[in-house]
């Protein structure tokens, strides 16, 4: 089982490697031609070396005079056989490093790109610790034996060169060669062997402890508001603990086979020196010959050690490249079609559900998914506001999602102006409809950056004219640095509602035609939201016509009364459609559920008072409260 383990890992990891190679052969050439120049010159140097004791300095000794000529000769082809190993240490360690950083560089990209094609489900069954090592530590073990790669293909290539010398030398000699380069192969093999589990389970440790410590500092308010850093403290020493041990095991396996691997040359070189002291008795060989074939193996210790490198990174770069493979391989991302909704059309949009089911994926395969939605169907006119009620759990978020196709329905259709979204290019779907969900994410970056997100047509002024409509332009102009003011991570310069209404303009910045807010403003004052949802309303090119659609999901009673239509969901089906004050007259269950939810935030307010500033309702506009 270990041999066919060790075979497996061998060939998966040559699979790796060949893979990098059809990918860059150009500078994988140019790496591999600069090994190969300084392998052979590696070769001659050893029988330069060996011309020069047994014809130079032994005569020398011998007469007791020093031939000027001959020495200076010998320095010159020293010097110049160091010049061209130079050379090719230049070539092999760019080319080799070149290579490995474009291919990690390479590999990063396609990962980001492959977590941006899959969908949501895939997400939520893959944490986001697992997902950051995949992009980056995974990556790197995987093209980790890129650097030592061309080293050890030219070291082979000096291998096949010394041992054919051997044997155009002595055959004897020869013998000694093919005895130690294989055991040398053997050492490597076993080593592979022993290392793969070892360098699989510290992969797969690195991943671990870098979700829990992304966990902890993701949830840093959580923690310390339940005082758990103790706890939380211990999970991860716990883990990173492990980590430790497993990477010491490595070390620990290195540290016996590295001099091991170290000292089978120095044993090939006095093994030479035996038998050839043997041979020159026999007059077989020359001073020479045996200076040249002696420092030959000496001179082999250090590159023959590339091929085990190799062979010793092997292990981590096959389990990183599981663990990137599964990402690259990972299926279920949604295709978009080729259809464009008509550029010149400029007013709001249309959304239609059409006996829409849903069901989440299951989190393990044999399991059956949940079904969240069945025969969801309504309408959201063109310029009208429909607002989608009901309990937790009813499946409100879902339909927000399937509205801008975060996610696509198991049956049915959703439609903008009357066509399937799955059909639209994905630059027609982002431009017509734009989705500000209950959670804001505000990126580290100024306030400018954060609103315009470098698309095109986006200037200050159509950033200032976005925030006026979110009820953001006060705070912002407030800021010390206007739209240059950086907002620190997640916004954590901001207030809750100050970043959901960030969120909101950068949305309406880019023009939507649809707007979806899936309980996009509940951190913000009543009055303020009532006054931006009344800004949606009377918003456009012309007066009483809206610029967009709006679909919301709401609990607030003032926000519900300004919808045209509210759309009552519970357990994942409409049950009711109708005006705020139709439902509240005919349905039981809605009237409790808003007044329930009114009572809650009568009670939020007075235990938390909100952080926006209240900003007074537009004049004219009327809102209906029943108690």
């Amino acid at each position: 089982m270990a041999s066919k383990t060790s075979r497996d890992v061998l060939g998966r990891g040559m699979g790796v490697l060949g893979r990098a190679i059809r990918e860059q052969p150009r500078i994988f050439t140019v790496a591999v031609v600069g090994s190969v120049l300084f392998g052979s010159m590696v070769i001659v140097s050893a029988y330069v070396v060996g011309g020069v004791v047994g014809d130079v300095v032994v005569p020398a000794i011998a007469r007791g005079e020093v031939a000027t000529g001959t020495l200076a000769l010998a320095a010159v082809a020293l010097f110049g056989i160091s010049v061209l190993r130079v050379v090719g240490i230049f070539g092999r360690r760019l080319g080799a490093g070149y290579m490995q950083y474009r291919l990690q560089a390479a590999y990063r990209r396609r990962v980001t790109r492959r977590y941006l094609d899959l969908p949501l489900s895939w997400h939520h069954r893959n944490n986001t610790g697992t997902l950051l090592s995949n992009a980056n530590s995974d990556v790197e073990a995987a093209w980790y034996p890129i650097a030592p790669l061309p080293f050890a293909v030219g070291t082979l290539v000096m291998l096949v060169g010394a041992i054919v010398s051997l044997f155009v030398t002595d055959w004897a000699l020869a013998l000694v060669g093919l005895a130690v380069f294989p055991a040398l192969f053997a050492l490597n093999v076993v080593y592979s062997r022993r290392m793969a589990p070892r360098q699989a389970r510290a992969q797969r440790l690195r991943a671990e402890v870098s979700g829990i410590a992304h966990e902890s500092f993701d949830g840093a308010l959580v923690v310390k508001t339940m005082g758990r850093e103790a706890q939380e403290t211990a999970r991860f020493a716990g883990r990173a603990g492990e980590l430790r041990d497993a990477l010491i095991a490595v070390g620990r396996l290195r540290g016996v086979f590295d001099p091991l691997l170290e000292t089978l040359p120095s044993l090939g070189t006095l093994a030479v020196l035996v038998v050839g002291a043997f041979r020159l008795r026999q007059g077989a060989i020359s001073v020479t010959e045996l200076v040249s074939v002696a420092f030959l193996f000496t001179v082999l210790a250090f590159p023959v050690r590339a091929i085990g490198w190799v062979l010793a990174e092997l292990p981590r770069s096959v389990a990183g490249w599981d663990r990137v493979s599964r990402v690259l391989d990972a299926t279920g991302e949604m295709p978009y079609g080729q259809r464009v909704l008509d550029p010149a059309t400029q007013g709001p949009a249309s959304l239609t559900f059409t006996d829409v089911h849903f069901s989440y994926p299951p989190a393990e395969a044999h399991q059956p998914g949940a079904q969240v939605l069945g025969e969801v169907g309504f309408t959201v006119p063109a310029g009208r506001t429909v607002a989608l009620v009901g309990p937790t759990g009813a499946g409100k978020s879902t339909i927000a999602s399937l509205a801008v196709r975060l996610v696509d329905p198991d049956l049915g259709t959703v439609a903008l102006d009357g066509v399937d979204v799955r059909e639209l290019t994905a630059a027609s779907l982002a431009g017509t409809v734009a989705l500000v969900a209950q959670v804001p994410f505000i990126f580290d970056d100024t306030v400018r950056a954060n609103i315009a997100l470098d698309r095109p047509g986006i200037d200050d002024e159509a950033v200032w004219a976005a925030l006026r409509l979110a009820e953001a332009d006060g705070f912002v102009a407030a800021l010390p640095d206007g739209l240059d003011t950086m907002v620190g991570e997640r916004g954590t310069s901001l207030s809750g509602g100050q970043r959901q209404r960030l969120t909101l303009a950068r949305a309406l910045a880019g023009r939507p035609r649809l707007l979806v807010l899936d309980d996009a403003t509940s951190a913000v004052d009543p009055r303020v939201e009532a006054a931006i949802l009344a800004g949606l309303r009377s918003s456009g090119a012309e007066p009483g016509v809206p610029a967009a659609s709006i679909m919301v999901v709401a609990y607030r009673r003032a926000t519900i009364a300004l919808a045209d239509e509210v759309i009552y969901v519970e357990q994942g089906r409409v049950v009711a459609r109708g005006t705020h004050t139709e439902l509240l007259a005919t349905v039981p269950g809605y009237a409790d559920l808003v007044t329930a939810y009114e009572q809650a935030e009568v009670d939020r307010a007075q235990e938390r008072p909100y952080d926006d500033e209240v900003a007074p309702l537009p004049s004219g506009l009327e809102i209906e409260v029943d108690r």
